[in-house]
């Protein structure tokens, strides 16, 4: 300890060590290790951040082309899906009741294709019956409604006019939305190969979808596995919950506007209420295209006092489902914002149309759930946590 000598190395006559070796640095000597430093600093974490963006795109770009070319595939498997979660909880019912595992998907699937048909049976027989009648009544309320606005006291030009009708002409007599489309879509190959495609897959999704699951967690351990059970559940129930509320939420919706369409006296009220059940399942603009469909065919049947009584009933049905039913049948861990939905709603409608647009929110919804319980059961991914109060 104390009193003892450090004895140090002695280097023979001439040596250089490493660190007398190395000149010294000047003002424009570079640093040590300055290419790991340009990929730290603010500019190169952007950059790194801006690649890995770039790949991200990339690669979600060259999915969806993909999914664009096999719509034939690509849709069926995802409306077999959504149905698949939405009848799941009756397979499990029938199981637990006793009855072997084919026999109770079997119920399960008659069941779900008889509803179905009995919908597109009720849809052709009270829509395309008489879609030409509701077509025109449609459009002569326009009419009626153009000579209205001329009148008010602001300028509308008749360009401007011209040019809404002529979109609700052609929304009218679109392919999509005209009984051409209703009666004739049945007659065409890609509806029966695809129409095919989904009752089988749905099958096998009702009869094997968590082994299905389960198969593909093989790879994953501990928390990872952990992971991909807590989000296969939360999807599907998430999918399901939202199909069977959006019908629940249809339902009361056609009732409930196609009792005051009856008692206002405006016709067609089961063509109009069939509709109503139809673009329920279309957030946002759904109601809103339904609303002035029957306050079109209102304003030339029965007058414009009771096309107003007929949009007051819209608004009030939609109001009440939207803050009373909705909360009740949906939950709120299912409710998006307005936004996310709209933005969802015009991806699904450039990308598929119509079954996009239908598909899209239940999608959305099952992701942002899935995110919600990436990290546990209560705890969203890091990057979706609240960093501080949020203000409204």
């Amino acid at each position: 300890m104390f009193g003892r000598r450090t004895r140090h190395p002695v280097r023979p006559a001439g040596e250089v060590t490493v660190a007398e070796a190395r000149p010294p640095a000047g003002p424009d000597a570079p640093a040590a290790g300055g290419a790991s430093r340009l990929w730290s600093d603010g500019f190169g974490r952007v950059g790194t951040r801006s690649l890995q963006l770039l790949a991200i795109i990339a690669v979600v770009g060259v999915l969806v082309f993909a999914g664009t070319r096999l719509t034939l595939v690509v849709i069926p498997v995802l409306i077999a899906l959504v149905l698949a979660a939405a009848i799941s909880p009756l397979v499990a019912l029938l199981r637990r009741r006793g009855l072997p595992s084919l026999l109770a998907t079997w119920i399960s699937l008659l069941t779900l294709v008889a509803l179905l048909a009995g919908i597109v049976w009720l849809v052709v027989r009270a829509v395309a019956n008489q879609w030409d009648e509701l077509q025109s009544q449609a459009l002569d309320g326009f009419d009626s409604l153009q000579s209205y606005v001329q009148d008010l006291p602001f300028d509308v030009s008749d360009e401007q006019i011209a040019s809404v009708r002529e979109s609700a002409v052609g929304l009218l007599q679109s392919d999509a939305v005209g009984s051409g489309a209703i009666a004739g879509v049945s007659q065409t190959a890609d509806f029966v190969a695809g129409f095919f495609i989904m009752i089988v897959v749905l099958f096998f999704f009702l009869k094997d979808g968590p082994a299905m699951w389960e198969f593909l967690l093989r790879p994953f351990e501990g928390h990872r596995y952990e992971r991909g059970q807590r989000v296969g559940a939360a999807t599907i129930r998430t999918l399901g919950g939202y199909v069977r509320g959006t019908a629940i939420v249809a339902v009361v919706d056609a009732v409930g506007i196609g009792i005051g369409l009856a008692i206002v006296g405006v016709p067609l009220v089961i063509p109009l209420s069939v509709l109503v059940f139809l673009l329920a399942f279309i957030p946002l603009v759904g109601a809103t295209l339904a609303g002035i469909l029957a306050a079109l065919v209102a304003l030339v049947a029965v007058g414009p006092v009771e096309a107003l009584v007929v949009v007051a009933i819209v608004i009030v049905v939609n109001q009440l489902e939207g803050d009373l039913l909705q909360p009740v049948v949906m939950g709120r861990t299912l409710r998006l914002h307005p936004l996310v939905i709209l933005f969802a709603l015009t991806a699904g409608t450039v990308l598929a149309g119509i079954t996009g647009a239908v598909l899209a929110v239940p999608i959305a919804a099952s992701v942002w759930r899935a995110i919600q319980v990436w990290d546990g059961p209560d705890l969203p991914a890091r990057f979706a946590r609240k960093k501080r109060a949020e203000t409204v």
